[in-house]
């Protein structure tokens, strides 16, 4: 499903990542975890290309880095959900438009729009608070609609980057369990994380990585 092959990513700086090569497959749960600045991010960047590796390859599905056209880059990540930690939600739209955009800007028909969404909201608890502001939401509630924002176009991996980094232990653990239930049904994750004690609490793979290489 996802595969990365002797990667390396340098930037000015001197960051990145340096001969990293992994994989998850088809209904994994994978934990990448390390201290700030390992290259956590950077994994998670270049399995959605928005950094390209300046060695080896990866693979996304039926996408290669070594051959993906820029023009292609869009139509790659309509099947992957990505989830941030800052949640990056429109204030100025419902929760219920904030997960319809993800399938508006796709061109889905709108009756089309509506069943997912609602079938999102109701996966992630959500479903009472369609029409509300996220910024009537608390911070638990507002990573729930990014979460239903990131499975409503049925992706098949989600690709999460400290998702539980902004939130008090009891709402992330919540957050976890949602995530779990996805992934239970056969979303395969790659998670970023710092915390590998919440890690090893719930099932899947951890891969630890520091200063750039796997460990």
């Amino acid at each position: 499903m996802v595969e990365l092959h002797n990667v390396r990513i340098k930037y000015p700086t001197g960051d990145g990542v340096d001969r990293i090569t992994l994989h998850v497959a088809h209904g994994e749960m994978v934990f990448l975890v390390g201290p700030s600045g390992a290259g956590k991010t950077t994994i998670l960047k270049s399995v959605y290309m928005d950094v390209k590796p300046a060695e080896g390859h990866i693979i996304v599905g039926e996408y290669n880095s070594l051959f993906l056209k820029k023009k292609d880059i869009p139509y790659l990540r309509r099947k992957l959900g990505i989830i941030f930690q800052e949640f990056r939600l429109l204030p100025d739209r419902s929760v219920f438009d904030n997960v319809a955009f993800a399938l508006e800007v796709i061109g889905k028909r709108r009756k089309e729009i509506k069943r997912r969404v609602l079938r999102a909201l109701a996966d992630v608890g959500l479903s009472h608070k369609a029409q509300k502001s996220p910024l009537e939401l608390s911070g638990g509630e507002q990573q729930r609609v990014a979460i239903a924002r990131a499975i409503v176009n049925e992706p098949y991996i989600l690709l999460a980057d400290e998702p539980t980094g902004n939130l008090d232990p009891e709402t992330a653990a919540g957050i976890m369990d949602v995530l779990e239930r996805i992934n239970a049904r056969g979303t395969a994750i790659l998670m970023a994380t710092h915390n590998d004690g919440m890690a090893k609490r719930y099932r899947g793979r951890i891969i630890q990585i520091k200063n750039g290489k796997l460990v």
